[in-house]
Order: C-alpha cells, then sequence, then structure tokens
C-alpha cells in the first residue's frame, strides 16, 4: 500500500490498525468468506504443490495462515507495508518470507523478487491505494509473465469505519476490470459474492457509523462476547451466500500478467 501522508495519516496508519483492530479483523466473518473464495478460485487452478505465491498487502498474515494450512509446500512471500503486521505475520506463518515494503518506494533487497511470482493475490488492498492502477503496474515487475493474480476488493456503499481505516473507493464488476485491464493484466473472471447476507451484514456496519470504531477500539468484555456471538451466526449463513450474482458486494477478480505492457515509470 501506499506510505502514510501528512494529510492521511490516521486512515493509513496500519501499525496502529493492526494494533487496534487486529483481533476483529481476524475473526471477521467477511475476511473468512473473501480467504475462502480465492483459495477455492486457487485451487481450481491445479497449481505445482511449489508454486511461488505473492500475497500484495498481507496484512498481519491471516490469509497466508489459512493458504499455508491448505497448501504446505508452496513457497510463499508477503509484502506488507507495517512493520507491525509483518512481526505479527512472521509468528503466525514461520515458513513464509515477509519483507516490510511501499511498492512504490520498493527497498532493495525485495529486486531479488522480480519475476518470482506464479501466483498472487491482493485482498482488499486496492481500496486503500491513491493509484490502484499504479500499484498494480508495479506489482507486475515481481510476476512472472503469464502468472495468475487474484483479487479482492469492496463493493456497495462506503461506511464510517472504511473512510477511517482509508478507503478511497469502493468497486464494481466493471471498474476493477477496467482498473487491471489498465494495468496490464487479461481479467478472465469477475465475480460480485456475498448476496444476500453479507450484503446485510454491511448494511448493518453501515447503520451503526462512527460508533463502531469506537466499540472495537474499548475491547469491552461485553462487545467482544457480543462481537463473537454474531460472528459464529454470520459464519453460518455466509455459507448460504451467491458466489457471484448482479447484486453481491464482495468483488472477486482474476486475471492473468500480459506479456506485452510497458513497463511503470
Amino acid at each position: 500500500m501506499t506510505s502514510p501522508s501528512s494529510a492521511s495519516e490516521t486512515v493509513d496508519n496500519w501499525d496502529s490498525h493492526w494494533s487496534d483492530f487486529g483481533e476483529a479483523i481476524s475473526s471477521n466473518p467477511a475476511q473468512v468468506m473473501r480467504h475462502n473464495l480465492v483459495i477455492q478460485l486457487f485451487a481450481a487452478e491445479r497449481a505445482s504443490p511449489k508454486s511461488k505465491v505473492i500475497d500484495f498487502g498481507s496484512g498481519h498474515g491471516d490469509f497466508l495462515e489459512k493458504f499455508h494450512r491448505r497448501f504446505p509446500e508452496m513457497n510463499l512471500l508477503g509484502l506488507e507495508l507495517s512493520e507491525t503486521g509483518v512481526e505479527i505475520s512472521r509468528r503466525k506463518v514461520p515458513s513464509a518470507s515477509f519483507l516490510t515494503a511501499d511498492l512504490f518506494n520498493p527497498p532493495a533487497d525485495l529486486a531479488r523478487y522480480e519475476g518470482w511470482g506464479e501466483y498472487a493475490v491482493s485482498c482488499e488492498v486496492l481500496e486503500h491505494v491513491d493509484d490502484p492502477v499504479g500499484f498494480l503496474e508495479i506489482a507486475r515487475t515481481y510476476l512472472k509473465e503469464g502468472a495468475i493474480l487474484f483479487v479482492t476488493v469492496p463493493g456497495g456503499k462506503m461506511s464510517a469505519l472504511d473512510r477511517f481505516i482509508g478507503h478511497r473507493r469502493h468497486f464494481d464488476r466493471q471498474l476493477i476490470r477496467k482498473v487491471l485491464e489498465e494495468a496490464g493484466f487479461s481479467v478472465t473472471k469477475v465475480m460480485l459474492a456475498g448476496f444476500p447476507f453479507f450484503n446485510l451484514y454491511r448494511l448493518m456496519i453501515i447503520a451503526r457509523g462512527d460508533k463502531l470504531t469506537s466499540d472495537i477500539k474499548s475491547r469491552s468484555w461485553l462487545f467482544r462476547t457480543l462481537l463473537a456471538a454474531i460472528s459464529r451466526v454470520l459464519l453460518l449463513l455466509f455459507r448460504l451466500n451467491l458466489r457471484d450474482s448482479p447484486f453481491g458486494w464482495q468483488v472477486v477478480a482474476v486475471a492473468r500478467k500480459n506479456s506485452a505492457h510497458p513497463p511503470p515509470q
């Protein structure tokens, strides 16, 4: 993701966000849903057991932890802006490599991974980036020709919590396709997942407004107990969501790196 600027140092302070919201994010049924969707799509590719996989914006390691349990022999690399996120990730998945990296100002030790990845994932990252096309153009540098990229981004309306954690935009089927194609990828699939129960969950978050941020940061026993109960119910309901429909608010895309595309400036 982009590095914090003076204008957005609160919304883009990911060291603080992982400390404040990491526990809630890990138990979030929406995150479980989208991670499972990506893993299912990856499994359908029938990749070599020791393929090289990059997670662009690996957060605090939740996706690669799940992915490693399913595909234990894969070679995994997580790239994350937050040092706190990288530290947590290394504890969760010791066998993976994690680097603190801003792709717009990459560290020198990232150069050895140019053209490395055969597969890549970007879960809930592009909505945080001022220039998603530029981000993906740089990401291409670290992928082999023909590499497959799995992307998830939010659709639907934006909540107060979304704004607090730095969402610049939400996507629809047309916008994610446009962004990927401009960045030098051929889009093979775009799904709008989550209808109806994920949409209802998102509407609950929108309705709670600014109070939800305070709820999560308070970490009160009552809130954590209530959250755990709601999460268990939602995990069951989310199994009934449609994987693709005109109404889903979870956007999932699969794309392949094109061979003919000018390098990023």
